[in-house]
């Protein structure tokens, strides 16, 4: 032992004085493998579903901001004008004549605006349901 442990043993406690290191950190400095998320770019406004696809029921089938797609037979729309489907089946988008409902803000704004003669389309998204298969369960035998 040294003289300063002898001599500072019985005062001070009775572990040798030592130097004590302090400790670097835990971890490595530089790039880090967490939260990583955010980076890819967001879905866009669109169709999501082509004409014929196969879609099952709760798939989205387009998504909008403004109304440029409307529902048709077994889709439904959500609060933020997404369209999806209610049944299993293929999808068919359609043009049909769109006559809107008299003393209505359409029939003032729009139709009176537009050349006599013409004619208003809107694009509907139907969903035809597939074909069930007839099964059935024998209830009690006679």
């Amino acid at each position: 032992m040294s003289a300063l442990c002898a001599a500072a043993r019985p005062l001070v406690s009775p572990a040798c004085v030592t130097w004590i290191l302090a400790r670097g950190a835990a971890k490595k400095s530089g790039t880090h493998s967490k939260n990583l998320g955010g980076k890819s770019p967001g879905q866009r406004y669109g169709f999501k579903k082509l004409d014929g696809d196969f879609v099952h029921a709760g798939n989205i089938l387009a998504t909008q901001r403004l109304m440029r797609w409307h529902p048709g037979s077994q889709v439904g729309i959500g609060r933020n004008n997404t369209l999806f489907a209610l049944e299993d089946g293929v999808v068919r988008y359609t043009k049909e004549v769109y006559i809107p409902p008299p003393r209505s803000r359409e029939t003032t704004d729009v139709v009176s605006k537009l050349p006599f003669g013409a004619v208003l389309y809107k694009t509907f998204i139907n969903v035809i349901p597939k074909q069930k298969q007839h099964s059935f369960k024998l209830v009690e035998m006679m």
